[in-house]
Parts: C-alpha cells; structure tokens; sequence
C-alpha cells in the first residue's frame, strides 16, 4: 500500500530537485551577459568548463574516487562532446542573431524533446504533457519577445539556424541522460568525466583566446567561477537526480523555469523592463510546469 505513496513522494523530490537546477541556470543569463562585459563568448565558455572540470577532477581526487573504470563511458562520451559542440554552436550563433530570438529559438528545446522522446525511449505523451508543451511555447514567445518582432528581422539566418541546431543537440542531451542517471552507479564520477569530455569540441577555440586569460579582471573570474560551479556543477547533479523518476518532457518543461528567474534577476539586478506580455506568458510557464508536474 506504500508504493505508490513512495513513488509519488519520489516525483515531488524529482520536480523540487529540477525547479532548483533551472532556478540556479536562469541566473546563468544575467551573469553570462555581466560576465561577457570583460571576455570574449570563446574565453568565458572555455574557462567556465575548465574551471569546472578542474574542481570535479580534484573532488573525485581526493575522495578516492577517481577511476578510468566508471559505466556509460560511449554514453557519457557521447554526452559530454554534444554539450560542449551546443555550446559553441549558441555562442557562435549569438554573433549574429539577436539575444531575444536566440532565447527563443534555444529553448525550443522543449519542443524537440516531446517529438524525439516517444521515438527513443518510447516515452508516451499524455494529453496534460502535451498541453503543458503548447502552453510552454507560448509562454516563451511572450516572455522573450514582449510581442515586439521587429527585432527578429535583424538576424542572420545561419546564426538563427545555429542557434537552432544548438537547441536540437541539448534535446538529444536532455533525452540521453534519461539512461545515464537511471543506470550509473556514480553520478559524481559520471559528472566529472562528462564535463571532461564537455571540453573536446572547446579545446580548438584556445589559440584563439588563450593570450585573454592572464589579462582578465577579477570581475570577469568571479563571473567564470559562479557560472561554473553554481550554474553547471550543481544544477547538473540535481537535474540528473530529479531526471531518475521523471520523463525527459517533464523535465524539459520544468526547466523552462530558468526562463522565469532569468527575467526576475534581469529586471532587479540589470533594469531591463517587465511588460505584461511577458507577466502572461510567465504564468503561461507556471501553469505548464504544473500541468506536467502533477499530470
């Protein structure tokens, strides 16, 4: 008579553990954009995930608990390489295409996992998850554009579409790590090991930014070193944790959270403006992210 109290127990768990994650990576916004006030976008994503690998590699150190023998390792591989290729993919893209439609094209990364999940993993979408999906892409319409498309003519097409492809790799991402958590017998050490294969597709932009590093303020250090921990290594873990007892599109819906507190901080802490479009396309986000929490 207790499973099913405990299952539900272990999906309220798994829904706080994600609404934390998204929370601590919508702060990532503001601070990439007060962050790239001091660097190039090639020496912040570099050293964000060097820093990051670094303090994963020296945790695993000096717990014991380093070993080339961890489980996945083709998965985590695979894992590691198209986190690091979207990365620069968006980075990239964002050269020339507009920050609003970029927010808007990357996270229709919700969209691109309710269409391949049934696909790979068989996942199935009941009607309250696929209402949480259509009422997530209007909310991300609103908050990102305010209604306002003029801005969207600006952009280039090939840094749209790299933006785009950027948001199709994450959702393969997303969807991917549904068998990593569910069979690693070490998440710390899966962690590490998929931050250090993050840093294969970054590596070749180091010639490029590498005479940056020894000239950089200690503002732009402060952005690199919170980014990394607080917007990748901890998010990370908790993500995967609540990913162990809920599907990919509930989780992918869930995260649109960070779009939320990415707006909240944006206008506190940078000035940017609230309008009541982007208010209704906010409750448009809660609402999707109940429906798919308690559906």
């Amino acid at each position: 008579m207790r499973k099913p109290n405990l299952a539900a127990g272990d999906k309220k768990e798994a829904v706080l553990f994600t609404i934390i994650a998204s929370s601590l990576w919508g702060t990532s916004f503001p601070a990439i954009k007060i962050g790239l006030q001091y660097m190039d976008a090639y020496t912040f994503v570099f050293l964000r995930f060097f820093i990051a690998t670094l303090m994963m590699l020296a945790v695993i150190f000096f717990t014991k608990n380093f070993s080339f023998n961890f489980n996945k390792k083709r998965l985590i591989l695979f894992l590691g390489f198209t986190n690091g290729v979207a990365y620069l993919l968006q980075y990239i893209g964002m050269f020339s295409t507009s920050s609003s439609k970029s927010s808007l094209l990357v996270n229709l990364t919700v969209v691109w996992v309710a269409l391949l999940s049934p696909i790979l993993l068989k996942e199935q979408i009941g009607r309250k998850k696929l209402a949480g999906v259509i009422l997530s892409l209007l909310g991300i319409v609103l908050v990102t554009t305010n209604l306002d498309f003029q801005s969207f003519v600006m952009g280039e097409l090939v840094g749209d579409l790299l933006v785009i492809a950027a948001g199709m790799i994450w959702a393969l991402f997303i969807i991917y790590n549904k068998p990593l958590v569910n069979e690693s017998k070490n998440m710390i050490q899966s962690l590490t090991w998929l931050l250090l294969f993050t840093m294969l597709p970054l590596i070749p932009v180091v010639p490029f930014s590498a005479k940056n590093f020894l000239t950089l303020p200690w503002e732009a250090w402060i952005a690199i070193i919170y980014t990394a921990i607080f917007c990748w290594i901890i998010p990370y873990y908790l993500w995967s944790k609540g990913l162990k007892n809920i599907s990919p599109v509930t989780s992918a819906v869930i995260l649109l959270n960070e779009i939320l507190v990415a707006v909240i901080i944006s206008t506190i802490v940078l000035g940017e403006s609230l309008t009541v479009a982007s208010g209704i396309g906010a409750v448009f986000i809660i609402m999707a992210i109940m429906l798919v929490s308690y559906g």
